[in-house]
């Protein structure tokens, strides 16, 4: 079981937009670390004042996204084969167009294997 949040930056965008201040950013980003359990491999809870991953390892552009419902949007972004081999990747973050983390993931370990792609899908839910 994984345990997600959004992070304060993205609420305060929200708020922001709503009241007219500031256009909101687009996700454009996933971003991808190995900082999201403890030493004896259990998942650690995010907390919505991190403005970074634990320990991000790499970054990538959304390949698309799907409008789940009225209160939900799925972003999906492929690690190719050959892309971050032997990573143990457990933490996963949504990244604005300003490059702020919006929603954070942790999430029990996934080894990344040089002739395997992962397809992650990340949900923004509010």
């Amino acid at each position: 079981m994984g345990l997600a949040i959004t992070t304060k930056i993205a609420k305060k965008k929200m708020l922001l937009a709503r009241a007219g201040v500031a256009a909101l950013p687009e996700i454009a980003g996933m971003a991808f670390g190995s900082g999201g359990v403890d030493e004896n491999g259990e998942v650690i809870a995010p907390e919505d004042g991190q403005a970074e991953l634990n320990n991000e390892i790499y970054r990538k552009d959304i390949e698309r996204y799907e409008i789940v419902s009225d209160t939900q949007v799925r972003y999906y972004c492929e690690l190719e084969e050959g892309e971050l081999t032997g990573a143990k990747i457990n933490e996963i973050a949504l990244v604005d167009a300003e490059g702020d983390i919006i929603t954070i993931k942790h999430f029990k370990t996934k080894e990344k294997d040089n002739d395997f792609s992962f397809v992650f899908k990340v949900n923004d839910t509010m």
